[in-house]
């Protein structure tokens, strides 16, 4: 049996582990010059990890840098065999202060400034090791370079070619939020993709295009996942970025991909449109896109706007001058109100429409989605009530109602 109290510690540590009720131990204190003001933490102890072919036991350790300093985590894998409770005690000796928290309690190590150690609330926890358990459940192996569940792996050669992954299908860190950000986008076509025809060509715009991350997206999904004929169209005013996406969609040999340099507004499909797709057009070009769909009785729209400056500098309603007098928050109510303003326009074309979250807001303040789709006649009742409310919610901020008048 143990007989100081950091064998006791490092053998009810181990204990833990090999039961499964270890939940997390934290080293702090450090008496180690080498590791001072560091936190150690020890968890997710317990689990099975594949390894070269090898499945090991183990624990990981997570070396975290102490208050006021920036993040540094280092991991290992620690075999939980024999030379477990041996290598607990080389890394407990630099810390004068460790916490274990388990299933059936915690427990807390100290040793003061005279060097004594003490052992503090071990007996539940160790009483509950010696009474009789059913043997843990087996867990799954799992790879250390375990996939998330995305649509796309990042090893797609239009990603690459984007500047999004490398040659391996590894996502640049820098590329990470953007990556997330098509892969968002693209769980939200799957949500609407019932709306669309299920047989025969689709032909989808992707208006106000820029660099076209959606457009590659959205065709490699409809064509290479779905095994779909495909004609998109990227459509911008940006004639060098027009011709570095046809040149890529080229060399990949999307040949149902294409993009054009031309007036959004004056731009012709040639042919009836069953998707419109637009990420961060600016200002009234997010208004150009719809009004543009809509024209064409498009199915499906999907636009995420980027800048809302129209409506701020047009807003003259005195009942809303406590908020607009304030510029940050005049800002966010014409970002809010051009939005719904948006959304009741294409319900007064005929769609059923919602606004949600593309992405977190953390990531990019530009996460709102505005979906539409198209189900209803525009000469309905409920069709004409959202265009006179729309007239009446534009009058009201404009300040061409009695409303508004002071």
């Amino acid at each position: 049996m143990p007989t100081t109290p950091l064998a006791q510690l490092c053998h009810l540590i181990a204990r833990c582990a090999q039961v499964g009720i270890l939940q997390k131990v934290v080293l702090s204190k450090a008496t180690d010059v080498t590791v001072a003001k560091s936190v150690l933490t020890l968890r997710r102890i317990g689990k099975d990890i594949m390894l070269q072919n090898e499945t090991f036991r183990t624990a990981e350790v997570a070396e975290v840098a102490g208050k006021g300093k920036p993040l540094q985590a280092s991991h290992q894998n620690i075999p939980m065999d024999s030379q477990l409770e041996e290598t607990l005690s080389i890394l407990c000796q630099s810390y004068a202060q460790i916490n274990v928290i388990t299933t059936q309690g915690n427990c807390e190590y100290r040793v003061s400034k005279k060097g004594k150690a003490t052992l503090i609330g071990a007996s539940p926890i160790e009483k509950s090791l010696s009474q009789p358990t059913e043997p843990p459940l087996s867990l799954p192996i799992l790879g250390n370079d375990k996939q998330k569940n995305h649509i796309l792996s990042g090893g797609e050669p239009f990603l690459q070619h984007l500047g999004i992954s490398d040659q391996k299908g590894r996502v640049h860190d820098k590329k990470q939020p953007k990556f997330r950000q098509i892969n968002r986008f693209l769980e939200l076509i799957r949500d609407v993709e019932s709306h669309l025809p299920a047989e025969g060509r689709l032909n989808i715009c992707d208006l106000c295009c820029g660099k076209s991350y959606l457009s590659f997206a959205v065709y490699h999904y409809f064509t290479a996942i779905k095994g779909r004929e495909v004609r998109m169209v990227g459509v911008d005013m940006k004639a060098e970025v027009i011709s570095d996406c046809n040149n890529i969609a080229q060399r990949l040999g999307m040949s149902g991909l294409s993009f054009e340099c031309a007036d959004v507004t004056k731009y012709d499909f040639g042919e009836p449109v069953h998707m419109v797709i637009s990420l961060h057009a600016c200002d009234i070009a997010t208004d150009i896109v719809i009004d543009k769909a809509i024209s064409w009785n498009v199915g499906v729209i999907l636009s995420t706007p980027c800048c809302h400056h129209d409506l701020s500098t047009r807003l003259s309603c005195q009942p809303l001058a406590f908020i607009s007098k304030h510029s940050m928050l005049r800002q966010k109510l014409c970002d809010a109100a051009t939005d719904a303003l948006r959304l009741l326009r294409m319900e007064a074309a005929g769609y059923d429409v919602c606004a949600m979250e593309l992405i977190d807001p953390e990531e990019t303040p530009k996460n709102v989605m505005l979906r539409g789709i198209r189900k209803y006649s525009p000469t309905s009742a409920r069709c004409q009530r959202a265009k006179q409310a729309y007239e009446d919610a534009l009058a009201f901020l404009l300040g061409q109602d009695a409303s508004c008048e002071v």
